[in-house]
């Protein structure tokens, strides 16, 4: 490994799209690896948690191999996490999914829920609106991201003690807004696939990348 090049794990843990991130994140300049070692896991510079399908089996893939132990402990260290998709959902308190309500990781308040829009899933290409001061977005705000998902976080409550722990929520819309992406100290995340969104989800990768 360069020591020039931050060393990134992509959490193995079943999802779907797990060999694409790992792509992704090499075109955007990292080491990659994919582990569910709890010491590799702990010792990476950035950790990704992709997610893929419905909000009760991600959370059931993720505890089979203590994925959710392995976030805390990262979070508790200060250590970044980036989630992409469910891997965004699953870190709210709860999921509704058909019916089914499911316990999330809860390292934000807020139920995720089926947007209301006349058509589900909210599938292509879409803008954001992204804070000034994002570090995810920085010279990409204006780019659209690939989208593939039919339940979303419509609201935000968590606040920072002040300016700097202030968490920095990105917007999009589908018949009602929803959460696009959080940066909330060294946890971040996407409601988007950053390794299907061309060019701009290669750079907001890289823009991570860059805080690690």
């Amino acid at each position: 490994m360069s020591a020039s090049r931050a060393r990134v794990v992509v959490l193995d843990y079943g999802s779907g799209n797990l060999h694409s991130a790992v792509k992704a994140l090499a075109r955007a300049g990292a080491d990659v690896e994919l582990s569910r070692d709890p010491a590799t896991v702990a010792s990476a510079d950035g950790l990704l948690v992709p997610g893929v399908g419905a909000f009760d089996a991600v959370m059931q893939q993720l505890q089979a191999v203590r994925g959710d132990e392995l976030i805390d402990k990262r979070l508790a260290g200060g250590r970044a996490v980036l989630g992409i998709c469910v891997g965004l959902q699953v870190l709210f308190e709860r999921g509704i999914e058909r019916s089914v309500e499911t316990e999330g990781l809860g390292q934000w308040p807020g139920t995720v829920r089926e947007l209301e829009s006349p058509v589900l899933p909210h599938m292509g290409w879409n803008t954001v609106r992204a804070p000034e001061d994002s570090a995810l977005f920085a010279g990409i705000a204006d780019e659209r991201f690939y989208f593939v998902h039919s339940n979303g976080a419509t609201d935000w409550t968590l606040e920072g003690r002040n300016e700097a722990t202030r968490p920095r929520v990105t917007w999009s819309e589908h018949g009602e807004p929803f959460v696009a992406a959080v940066e909330n100290g060294p946890l971040s995340a996407t409601q988007f696939h950053p390794e299907k969104s061309g060019e701009a989800g290669i750079q907001l990768l890289r823009n991570w990348i860059a805080t690690l």
